[in-house]
């Protein structure tokens, strides 16, 4: 699974929580029956003495034990006996048995050593409240994606397409990316105008992702910044066990967004370069998206950092007009 260790906590403690509960409703329920009908009681205290002196014979006295099919068929008439007397009191049969939110796995996230769907389920939730992108996936994604927002009547000289021809390209890339993202490593950059739909392609393979348990994160340049200052640890200019920066780190695809928008300085620019080397060095995928034109990447970062561009990164040039005022307008 993609979980980080604290994820995973979270998620066995919910786990032993929902067990909790459904015992503390089977033992009201118990409690108000005995008072309401004493035969039941009896008939319970029956079953557990009945399994209790069992499995004491079977540790003190093997030999003494009741044979395993007497033991069932006396038990097998307990509990028939205390069906009865429930039915006949006009509760279910059932009303007395444990109760399970998942009766697959009985509540542990697990059948036969294998995650049950509703741990994967879990899994997923946890992604989607850790990955900033919880609600608007439900808007933006490759089901809402529509080219005809994208002019196609004129050619874009340096692409030799129209802007429906070219963000049908590269919706296909980004379908690749997903389709191969467990086999193979790629990293990529959309760049263009503002507005164009470069964010609303990276919602798109995040939602995929996720769908699928890998861990994704998504931040704009701003926002990874503002968390790098923040945890920064100065003395040794390293970050000191954070799980926040390390989380960012090691996810499966890390979306910086709007890259430029940042204030650019010495520490950005150093953090921005540790990113790039250290998720390349782990073979963790980045998608960055940009209003800056190569040209403009080219002058506003170092050349180090621009070789990395080019070196590690496929370059997608999304154009078009501004999408969002063709959305107000419509």
């Amino acid at each position: 699974m993609g979980l980080s260790n604290t994820q995973y906590r979270d998620i066995m403690y919910k786990y032993d929580q929902l067990r909790l509960k459904n015992k503390r409703i089977v033992a009201a329920r118990y409690e108000k029956l005995f008072n309401k009908i004493p035969k039941l009681k009896e008939i319970q205290n029956e079953i557990i003495n009945l399994s209790t002196n069992q499995a004491r014979m079977e540790l003190l006295s093997p030999d003494e034990k009741l044979d395993e099919q007497t033991y069932r068929e006396k038990k097998s008439q307990l509990v028939s006996k205390k069906i009865e007397l429930l039915t006949k009191n006009g509760y279910p049969a059932d009303y007395l048995s444990p109760i399970y939110s998942c009766k697959d796995c009985m509540d542990t996230g697990y059948i036969d050593n294998k995650p049950c769907h509703c741990l994967k389920q879990y899994e997923i939730n946890s992604l989607y409240a850790n990955s900033n992108l919880s609600d608007i996936l439900e808007k933006e994604n490759f089901n809402t994606f529509n080219p005809d927002f994208y002019d196609n009547s004129h050619i874009i000289e340096n692409l030799s397409l129209t802007a429906r021809e070219n963000i049908l390209r590269v919706r296909d890339v980004c379908l690749d990316f997903v389709k191969h993202f467990d086999t193979a490593y790629d990293n990529l950059i959309f760049y263009g105008e503002t507005g164009v739909g470069k964010t609303f392609l990276t919602h798109c393979i995040a939602k995929e992702l996720l769908d699928t348990s890998h861990t994704v994160v998504y931040l704009t340049s701003l926002q990874l910044f503002d968390i790098l200052e923040k945890n920064k640890f100065y003395k040794t200019d390293e970050y000191i066990n954070n799980e926040q920066v390390s989380y960012i780190l090691n996810c499966e695809l890390l979306i910086i967004d709007d890259l430029g928008t940042e204030l650019a300085n010495s520490f950005t620019t150093s953090q921005l370069y540790y990113f790039i080397e250290e998720r390349h060095m782990k073979q963790k995928s980045t998608i960055i998206s940009t209003n800056l034109s190569f040209q403009e990447l080219r002058e506003r970062y170092s050349e180090r950092i621009f070789s990395r561009f080019t070196g590690y990164y496929n370059f997608y040039m999304i154009a078009g007009d501004d999408i969002r005022i063709k959305i107000a307008i419509s």
